[in-house]
Formats: C-alpha cells, sequence, structure tokens
C-alpha cells in the first residue's frame, strides 16, 4: 500500500514539474498593429490602395455596364429613317438613347452629305473619344497592381533590416523569439501587398475584357452605319 502510495506522488510531482505549454494565437489585425510604426504605415498605405482600387472597379463597372445596354430595335429605326430622308428624326432618336453607340451614329448622320471618307474620320475620331471615356482611371487600377506588391515587400525588406540591426547591436545575443517575431510581423506587409495587388490586377483585366465588348459593339454599329450609306438608293 506505501508503495502504491509513493508512486502516485511521484507521479504527481513529475506532473507539476512538467512546464505548461500556452498555445499563443494571433489574429490577423493583432499582427498587423504588431509590425511597428514602419509597418504600420505601409499597411496603412496598402489599405488606401485597396479602398481606391474597389472604389475605381465598381464605379467603371457600372459605366461600361451602362455603356453597353442599346435597344436592339435602334439601327433598325436609324436604317428606316435615313431611306426615308428623316434625317432629324434619326439624330433625335441618337439624342435619346445615352450611349457610345448613339452618340457614334448621331455623329456619322450630321456628316451625312459629305464624302464617306470624312463620315468614316468623324466616327473614328468620336470612337476614340468614346473609348478614353470608358477607360477613365482604368490605369490607376493596373498601377495599383503593380505598385502594392512592392509596397508590401519594401515593408518586408524594412523590417527585416530592423531586426538584423537588433541582432547587430546586441552583439549576438538577442533572443531569437523577440527576432522571429520581428520577421513574421515583417512578412505580414507583403501578405497585404499581394492580396491588394491580385485584387486589383483581376479587376482591372475583368475592366479590360467589359470595355473590349462595347468596343466590338461601337464598331460593328459604324460598319453598320456606312454600309447603310453605301445602299443604293
Amino acid at each position: 500500500m506505501l508503495y502504491f502510495l509513493q508512486q502516485d506522488g511521484a507521479a504527481e510531482a513529475a506532473q507539476q514539474a512538467e512546464p505548461v505549454v500556452e498555445e499563443k494565437t494571433l489574429s490577423l489585425f493583432d499582427l498587423m498593429l504588431s509590425g511597428g510604426l514602419g509597418g504600420q504605415i505601409i499597411i496603412i498605405i496598402l489599405f488606401v490602395l485597396l479602398f481606391a482600387a474597389v472604389y475605381i472597379y465598381f464605379e467603371r463597372l457600372f459605366a461600361i455596364k451602362s455603356a453597353s445596354q442599346v435597344d436592339k430595335n435602334f439601327m433598325l429605326q436609324i436604317k428606316d429613317n435615313v431611306l426615308n430622308g428623316n434625317i432629324e428624326s434619326a439624330k433625335m432618336r441618337c439624342a435619346q438613347s445615352d450611349s457610345p453607340v448613339a452618340r457614334l451614329t448621331e455623329k456619322g448622320i450630321s456628316r451625312i452629305g459629305s464624302p464617306l471618307e470624312d463620315i468614316n474620320t468623324a466616327i473614328e475620331n468620336a470612337g476614340r473619344l468614346e473609348v478614353y471615356k470608358l477607360e477613365k482611371n482604368v490605369s490607376i487600377l493596373a498601377t495599383i497592381a503593380g505598385a502594392a506588391p512592392m509596397i508590401g515587400f519594401l515593408g518586408t525588406v524594412i523590417g527585416m533590416v530592423l531586426a538584423f540591426h537588433e541582432l547587430a547591436t546586441s552583439s549576438g545575443q538577442a533572443q531569437m523569439g523577440a527576432l522571429a517575431e520581428g520577421i513574421y510581423t515583417a512578412m505580414t506587409t507583403t501578405v497585404a501587398g499581394l492580396i491588394v495587388g491580385i485584387i486589383a490586377y483581376i479587376g482591372y483585366n475583368h475592366l479590360v475584357v467589359k470595355t473590349d465588348k462595347v468596343v466590338h459593339q461601337m464598331e460593328a454599329t459604324a460598319v453598320d452605319f456606312l454600309d447603310l450609306l453605301n445602299e443604293p438608293a
């Protein structure tokens, strides 16, 4: 009996002697805040770029979507008015539709009576202006897609320099825990930069595809209008 009591006491003493390992958890928000002043400035810049990228994406997306909405009977109505000599009615029909296709057609109608080459040139010039309007601020989205990862990597490099500077000034006696914490905290800026860059890159390419569809729509309308002028009376 005494032997079992001694064994139990030894087991309890061994359990008490074992260090208690606490699981450390760190949220993403806490990780960003623990990056020091330099890391926090980089994170703030990346958040501003993310807000700008999201705003530009949705603003351009709604604008392009609105520009792509054209009545299916639009060109049929224009054709009937032009063939019947109702030029003013055709212009009024174009004015009622607020779209690049309608503005290109109105520009061509206003040049009826001029040489066909002049009409084609006027439509092309108007088309360039419409494409410029559609691509407004899209280049900023492309810039954010390229700059955000580099800014994040800059924050990481700054964090690494500070971590190794601390190691150098402590004559190699810096605690590995503190050094590792500084390193993985610095890496958060790269993660944030990549996230912002990926979002901006995807948004930019999606807007480019949407814009190309509207441009093809304008080109098809211009071809239809020029074919209308070439039809025999």
